[in-house]
């Protein structure tokens, strides 16, 4: 494969990239950051690929393994307020079901989501399976408390 087509993939599933520099990343700089650095590892494991399995997950494969090490990496930075809220403001605004689900996902361990990332892609349980690297009947099952323990994050 070449430069172009190599192009021409991660533009055809950039939208991949960028869910999971949203699920692992809070600031846009960083989301940035990492969807630099996830191209990258993308380009230098290029000859790694053998075309088994489809573009798109290999592709989440090198994605989330570089989330996970970038994410391990990061420390996170701590901002301080000089007062605290009486009362938590709650707005209503349109999307804002996605946000609280985004900030639910985002307080999984970085397994969680990286499973849960690959359901709402909607890749069957094989996929997810391979791509993983645990059995179809685990992912089944991981997937199921992973619902539960978000339900319970969005009923707080």
């Amino acid at each position: 494969m070449d430069e172009s087509q190599f192009v021409q993939l991660i533009d055809q599933h950039q939208g991949i990239i960028h869910k999971i520099c949203r699920l692992y990343r809070d600031a846009k700089e960083d989301r940035e950051d990492l969807f630099q650095e996830i191209v990258f590892q993308l380009w230098k494991s290029l000859p790694t690929y053998s075309g088994k399995a489809g573009f798109s997950t290999w592709m989440y494969k090198v994605a989330l393994n570089t989330a996970l090490v970038a994410f391990r990496k990061k420390k996170p930075a701590i901002i301080y307020t000089p007062t605290l809220p009486d009362e938590p403001v709650v707005q209503q605004e349109p999307g804002q079901q996605e946000e609280q689900l985004f900030e639910a996902l985002k307080k999984l361990n970085d397994g969680e989501k990286a499973l849960i990332t690959l359901y709402l892609e909607e890749l069957s349980h094989k996929e997810i399976a391979d791509i993983i690297g645990i059995t179809e009947n685990n992912v089944s099952v991981k997937l199921n408390r992973i619902k539960n323990k978000i339900q319970q994050l969005l009923k707080k």
